[in-house]
């Protein structure tokens, strides 16, 4: 579940971030304030400054009915859709896509992420390249609103956050209408079938089908 195991190098402005940290999800804590600091280090001929601490590249493209919130990078080449909403904190990398009403909320998105279709990503981190299919959320708050663990078999990691939604390593595919609970972290090159309800750890290269029941791809 270490960051040096979930993700490859270099492939997002936070690498650095993350690379000094021992557990991924500490990183949540000051993904805002970490976008302030590199925003004002980005190359203008590059980014261009918007308030409330938004840079977007200028390749970048984004429609008129998204919403940006404050402390907010927009990578080269991405693509944000109609009526995106992204609230704050969101570090969204190249060539990526934010979709048609979906919404992002303290956020580390990689390179070549794709959210593209009504999708709730919250206090989470995707991967290089991991995607999530239509209607696919990440759920970031328990019921009980008690702090959220991380479950590794009968083995519980406290992270000693309220909120938290799911960390996804690289190459991770996602199904439609799949909800990932509080503290889920999934390991790269592994899948996960549409309509599933994801808890805990799936360990890499494997398939999600049920609780339960995770397999070694072939």
């Amino acid at each position: 579940m270490k960051v040096s195991k979930l993700f490859e190098e270099n492939h997002t402005l936070a690498w650095s971030y993350l690379a000094a940290l021992e557990w991924p999800w500490e990183a949540l804590a000051q993904i805002g304030s970490y976008i302030e600091q590199i925003g004002s280090e980005l190359d203008t001929d590059e980014y261009e400054k918007h308030p409330n601490n938004v840079w977007i590249h200028k390749t970048a493209t984004v429609a008129p009915s998204a919403y940006i919130g404050s402390s907010v990078i927009i990578g080269a080449d991405t693509e944000v859709r109609h009526c995106a909403f992204i609230r704050k904190d969101a570090l969204i990398g190249k060539n990526a896509v934010v979709g048609n009403s979906t919404e992002l909320k303290n956020v580390i998105l990689f390179d070549k992420v794709q959210v593209p279709h009504y999708n709730y990503v919250g206090d989470s981190i995707l991967g290089y390249k991991s995607h999530l299919g239509a209607g696919a959320i990440t759920s970031n708050c328990k019921n009980d609103h008690s702090l959220v663990t991380v479950s590794l078999g009968e083995k519980k990691v406290e992270t000693g956050f309220k909120k938290f939604g799911a960390i996804l390593g690289d190459h991770v595919e996602v199904g439609c209408n799949a909800v990932l609970n509080p503290g889920t972290i999934i390991g790269p090159n592994s899948d996960v079938y549409p309509l599933s309800m994801v808890r805990g750890f799936v360990p890499a290269g494997c398939i999600y089908k049920t609780q339960g029941n995770i397999v070694k791809k072939i």
